[in-house]
């Protein structure tokens, strides 16, 4: 799943199934990830979508914090207390569980954004939003040389 990129306006049926656009469904099923993992993203009202392989390494890290923090329950609480394994259907459909519909408002229309490891599912007006938003503040010191 490392190497997918790309945006893709998709559509949500009234019983919370999306269909993973035939691209991003070969790809995965090319490295048998047909099983992915669904939770709430952090910093955004998005929702975060792992292969099996992929997800595996992101939770042994978050496992790993101390839990006496409480910032770090927070978001173990998030990320690991509403994750979801779900499979896809014969037609390459996933249903998203209400609590995550919720949590990212989502609802007919949504934009799958690819991040090479990952993927971020948006209600398309969040994500049209967010992309029309200007970056505030100082650019990080070590993000300010980089090249691409």
């Amino acid at each position: 799943m490392s190497n997918l990129t790309g945006s893709y306006s998709i559509s949500m049926d009234p019983k919370g199934r999306m269909a993973i656009p035939a691209r991003i469904r070969e790809s995965l099923e090319s490295t048998g990830a047909a099983r992915l993992w669904i939770t709430a993203h952090m910093y955004e009202r998005c929702l975060l979508v792992y292969s099996e392989e992929e997800w595996q390494p992101v939770l042994a890290k978050i496992q790993a914090l101390p839990a006496g923090n409480e910032h770090v329950r927070r978001i173990q609480r998030r990320f690991i207390g509403q994750a979801v394994n779900l499979e896809m259907d014969a037609n390459g459909r996933l249903l998203v569980p209400p609590t995550l519909r919720d949590f990212a408002h989502l609802d007919k229309k949504l934009m799958l954004v690819c991040l090479g490891n990952k993927m971020e599912l948006w209600n398309e007006d969040s994500w049209n939003a967010f992309m029309d938003q200007p970056l505030e503040g100082d650019m990080p010191a070590d993000l300010q040389n980089l090249s691409f």
